[in-house]
């Protein structure tokens, strides 16, 4: 018999979370989430007015919302941000690492090879995705959820690319390899050597049509580009990604509703990781 109530098992009132790379647009959409859910979310992002232009949105309507100015690569500004954060609202119980993003020179564009990417170029891609975009912010707001001891959460962003190759991102798909690997590694850690009840999990979203990638997916006429047809014929679904579609996964792995779940890696792909093609 199933003992547990589950009336407030995605509450998530009397929570903080800080989401990295809080500017972006699939910040926002799971800022919201969590918000709606209940939690006081920071918005930090290197860009300080664009993350508090996001948070006057969450706040007129009505949500608990501040944006903070912080550099991922730096430990010193992570520290500052997260005095300000705590200063404000206490303890941070959810860290969502949204903070990443892809390189021109660091894919393989048609007519090139392997041997045309600078080395510059893939460092700077696995800097941005697994340095600033994961392990840095674990380090700094897990220290932070270590000594207060409460359950806590630790979500990263991983990709479609990090366990299906695709072509022409090498770079890119190395890193959110590595930001898996971590994620499993990260989540043992806490548990197992330092016996503190930190779940790390992280979102592996498919093909999402944002401003980034628009252009590699759609035409400018609003058609499909080739290879966004390639795409579409390999999600069940048959559409691409919106920002809102990683709400509900965010808001699972930060509540209790996930209590169980950690070192987890979660597809959100509309079935793509699923589809051989035949």
């Amino acid at each position: 018999m199933f003992a547990m109530s589950t009336d407030n098992l995605f509450n998530l009132e009397g929570k903080t979370a800080v989401i990295t790379g809080g500017g972006g647009v699939l910040a926002g959409a799971i800022g919201r989430g969590l918000a709606r859910a209940g939690a006081k979310v920071a918005l930090l992002d290197l860009r300080e007015e664009a993350a508090c232009e996001r948070a006057k949105e969450f706040v007129d309507e009505k949500l608990q919302c501040m944006g903070v100015g912080g550099d991922c690569l730096s430990s010193e500004a992570l520290a500052v941000a997260l005095d300000r954060v705590t200063a404000e609202w206490g303890d941070i119980q959810i860290l969502v690492n949204t903070a990443g993003g892809n390189v021109k020179q660091a894919t393989v564009a048609p007519g090139e090879t392997i041997f045309d990417m600078p080395m510059d170029a893939l460092k700077r891609v696995v800097e941005l995705n697994l340095i600033a975009g994961t392990v840095l912010p674990s380090q700094v707001f897990g220290k932070h959820m270590a000594a207060h001891g409460k359950p806590s959460s630790i979500i990263n962003i991983s990709s479609m690319s990090s366990t299906r190759p695709l072509s022409r991102v090498a770079g890119y798909g190395t890193a959110k390899a590595a930001v898996d690997n971590f994620t499993k590694w990260l989540s043992v850690h806490f548990l197992m050597d330092l016996k503190i009840p930190v779940r790390v999990n992280a979102m592996a979203p498919g093909f999402f049509c944002t401003e980034q990638n628009r252009f590699l997916l759609n035409t400018e006429d609003g058609g499909l580009t080739p290879r966004g047809e390639t795409v579409i014929a390999h999600t069940p679904m048959g559409r691409f990604g919106v920002p809102e579609d990683l709400a509900g996964t965010a808001v699972w792995l930060a509540s209790d509703a996930s209590a169980f779940v950690t070192g987890a890696i979660i597809p959100i792909d509309g079935g793509f990781s699923a589809y051989s093609g035949v």
